[in-house]
């Protein structure tokens, strides 16, 4: 009976990952004979288990910051400076 339900789960798990949302799987469940409670326990554990294996925020690697750089014809490398933005022209009285 374990064996049967840890089946379940694992594949109440992997349609999780699929995109299928918990309704349907419950109801898909109850269909092919599980009971409402044992249904909603099987989503329940699948869920909790999805949830601990999922990397955790500090785990997730750093995404690479990318540097631009301009180089002219010689290969010299060209600075682009910015201007600062202009106010707002109603910002004195605003402000």
């Amino acid at each position: 009976m374990e064996n049967r339900r840890r089946d379940i789960i694992n594949h109440v798990k992997k349609n999780l990952q699929k995109g299928y949302t918990s309704e349907s799987l419950k109801w898909a469940l109850i269909n092919q004979g599980v009971s409402r409670t044992e249904a909603n326990l099987i989503l329940d554990s699948a869920e909790n288990e999805l949830k601990e294996e999922a990397p955790k925020k500090e785990e997730k690697k750093e995404k690479p910051k990318i540097k631009y750089e301009l180089y002219d014809v010689d290969n010299r490398p060209i600075k682009i400076v910015t201007r600062k933005p202009k106010k707002w022209f109603f910002s004195k009285w605003f402000s």
